[in-house]
């Protein structure tokens, strides 16, 4: 069992930077990959981020490669989603998921979710 708590979320203009952190419990962390999602009003959730257990491999959707990184310490339990250059566009709630699988960018690839963090991005 995996618990997940995302921090780090708010108010931002265009153009600035937030960066997201998610807590995990237990302590096979380490054994598993992380990833990061997002959800707007109104739309299906989606793929931002993920990385291996190791940190090794790294995937990013499209809409946010070179602008955002993902990281993690696995000394620490965390992961962590740096965020530059926002846009209004990537308003959303974010949550982080941890998968049994190495890397993935699918949903149903994850089985533990953290409740989310609200990003909200101003024009």
């Amino acid at each position: 069992q995996v618990q997940l708590v995302e921090s780090g979320g708010g108010l931002v203009q265009a153009g600035g930077s937030l960066r997201l952190s998610c807590a995990a419990s237990g302590r096979t962390f380490s054994m598993y990959g992380m990833g990061w999602f997002r959800q707007a009003p109104g739309k299906e959730r989606e793929f931002v981020a993920a990385i291996s257990w190791s940190g090794a491999s790294t995937l990013y959707a499209d809409s946010v490669k070179g602008r955002f990184t993902i990281s993690r310490d696995n000394a620490k339990n965390t992961v962590y989603l740096q965020m530059n250059s926002l846009k209004p566009e990537d308003t959303a709630v974010y949550s982080c998921a941890a998968s049994r699988t190495l890397i993935a960018r699918n949903v149903i690839s994850y089985d533990y979710w953290g409740q989310g963090t609200q990003v909200t991005v101003s024009s």
